[in-house]
């Protein structure tokens, strides 16, 4: 049973700037709960109970989200004020909260690798707070995650079908098609032009990973942007043994953009969200 999950969560966040001046983009509401305990939420279903967070500087709010606000309880104990803390409460119940500090911004690899202290030498998953994933009653992505890992042992990726005219946004893959919704991957390409995409199989954010991807990212060289590309590292990975991908069941938002952010805190204001 995989039991941590990894949370990079150093990021800058300069798409919804100025609000991440002082703010951590991860701690952004939709509606009213943050980001990042919506992904908290998700690993922990999944039974990976021990979350690991690679933070940054300007980051403490999230280590203090999932803490206890002795104040905040004091003044509301035994108030109708208490229910809203019910989701929270639930998470430091059931969740272990661990971090590690990255101290320079190159890339996920490196932000995967510096996480590394915090895995040992198992596999776990990786969950980027900026995908949203919500697959209304049915299992998180993560939970099918990690069932197809008990079957096939290897690393793997989340993906989805993307407008052809998206693919430079996204890691795209390649690979050979095993039934619905799985395939076999023999090929990744980070950020690809259109003309050079090999498919609109676009990798988001959810991974399980094997811990040997550490050694791997190790002699990873700089890739697009200079940075360290944990697809490239995957492409390795997958030319020496096996990367699985899959096409998850559920609704994914891209809250890393604006309009990302706004269409999804109408759909869970809509749909999810329970008034008083």
């Amino acid at each position: 049973m995989i039991t941590k999950c990894l949370f990079p969560v150093a990021g800058y966040g300069t798409r919804f700037l100025p609000a991440t001046k002082s703010m951590p983009k991860e701690m952004l509401p939709i509606v009213n709960k943050p980001l990042v305990q919506y992904g908290v939420e998700e690993a922990i279903e999944a039974g990976m109970k021990t979350c690991a967070f690679v933070t940054g500087r300007g980051k403490r709010s999230i280590a203090d989200h999932f803490d206890i606000s002795y104040e905040l309880e004091h003044q509301i104990s035994g108030t109708g004020k208490e229910k809203y803390l019910q989701s929270i409460r639930g998470v430091l119940d059931k969740g272990v909260f661990t971090m590690v500090r990255q101290r320079e911004m190159k890339g996920l690899g490196h932000a995967i690798l510096t996480g590394r202290s915090l895995i040992g030498n198992e596999p776990f998953g990786v969950l980027l707070s900026d995908d949203l994933c919500l697959n209304g009653e049915g299992d998180g992505v993560l939970k099918q995650m990690a069932a197809l890992y008990n079957q096939f042992r290897c690393s793997i990726v989340a993906i989805q079908e993307v407008p052809m005219d998206e693919v430079h946004k996204y890691g795209v893959i390649s690979g050979e098609s095993l039934k619905e919704g799985i395939y076999r991957v023999d090929g990744m390409v980070e950020k690809p032009d259109q003309k050079d995409a090999p498919s609109n199989l676009a990798i988001i954010g959810r991974y399980i990973l094997t811990p040997d991807i550490f050694e791997i990212i190790e002699d990873t060289p700089p890739g697009a942007n200079g940075e360290i590309q944990l697809t490239d590292a995957l492409q390795i990975q997958a030319q020496r043994g096996c990367v699985m991908a899959y096409k998850f069941e559920g609704r994914r938002f891209d809250c890393g953009s604006v309009p990302g952010f706004v269409e999804a805190t109408n759909f869970v204001y809509e749909n999810c969200y329970q008034a008083d």
